[in-house]
């Protein structure tokens, strides 16, 4: 008798809690509620509609004749992958160092080495300049200063200062050209959120340090590195997904070329589906990436310890009420 009362208790609160739940959700859905169509409309109807058409053989004529996997099996015997797969890894790599590494190095220079507060505002916006750039003026500009005449900035400055003759940088070396094009325009959102997340840094952190006799790398290495374990997790896995899904750079400045060598995953898929027209292979190759990025991310966030961080976070947190109800009860 009292295991059957226990039971009908349990299940009375157990009700209770869903509908106190459901009362909450029906409470924020006005709030939430704009959020969620745009999210259905913009993400998930278009990834919906790219799975379905990856299924099909849609051309040029838009029919949707459904072809099961053969667009996944013809992706991975398509002889042009190997060279895009080296290609993507290579661009994503060099570019994310460049980003986040270079980033970090241009906020320790502004938050910790430059005590100025304007001159390091004047340095930041310098830095931001590429990113509030329009896409196609940036290109125009990197085209311009990259053109292969003796008129091209670079090639007039290398022959004026050292007597180089002029040559086509973008047709030698255009995976170079895209990854420090592309790599400059990450270095100032790191720089940013990085420099934000020295400024949240308590002063008694440094004070103490520089009481203890350490040294600027000291101080870099044992303070202010482990504080932005969360932003640098942030930044790295961010800039590794939004890498490996980019192309409008590549598109503007090679196009992917000189025969495929700056070719990427992303900008391949755009090819195929708005070059040649095969929007069904070119869907597939899309939802091949999309596949290979959730994984990238999962194994991002194992890496960095994303669980360890987030409860260390609820321990913190709870440690806090408690300190503020024993305050509560002292007053």
């Amino acid at each position: 008798m009292p295991e059957l009362e226990a039971e009908i208790c349990e299940n009375v609160r157990a009700k209770k809690a869903s509908m106190e739940g459901l009362h909450k959700f029906l409470k924020a859905l006005p709030f939430l509620g704009p959020f969620l169509f745009l999210i259905i409309l913009f993400y998930l109807v278009p990834v919906t509609l790219t799975f379905i058409m990856s299924l099909t053989s849609m051309d040029y004529t838009l029919e949707w004749n459904f072809v099961g996997l053969e667009n996944f099996m013809r992706f991975f015997q398509d002889s042009s992958v190997k060279i895009v797969i080296f290609n993507t890894v290579k661009y994503v790599v060099f570019t994310l160092i460049i980003n986040v590494g270079f980033g970090f190095l241009l906020a320790i220079a502004t938050s910790y080495f430059i005590r100025n507060e304007n001159i390091m505002l004047l340095f930041q916006t310098i830095w931001m300049l590429p990113r509030m750039t329009p896409p196609v003026v940036y290109a125009l500009l990197w085209l311009w200063f990259l053109d292969p005449t003796e008129a091209g900035m670079l090639n007039s400055l290398l022959g004026k200062l050292f007597g180089l003759p002029a040559q086509n940088w973008i047709l030698n070396h255009p995976m170079k050209v895209v990854i420090i094009a592309n790599g400059l325009i990450g270095v100032s959102l790191a720089m940013v959120v990085f420099s934000a997340s020295i400024k949240s840094i308590p002063p008694d952190y440094f004070r103490a340090a520089s009481v203890d006799g350490a040294s600027d790398w000291d101080i870099i290495r044992y303070v202010i590195i482990p504080f932005l374990k969360w932003p640098i997790m942030f930044m790295t896995i961010w800039q590794t997904l939004s890498l490996i899904t980019s192309y409008e750079y590549i598109l503007l400045i090679t196009d992917g070329g000189p025969l495929n060598k700056s070719e990427v995953w992303s900008l391949f898929s755009y090819h195929k589906a708005f070059s040649n027209y095969e929007f069904g292979y070119g869907a597939a190759i899309s939802m091949v990436l999309v596949i290979l990025a959730v994984i990238i991310a999962i194994i991002m966030l194992k890496v960095f310890g994303y669980d360890a961080i987030m409860r260390r976070g609820n321990i913190d947190s709870t440690r806090g009420d408690a300190d503020d109800k024993r305050k509560n009860v002292a007053f």
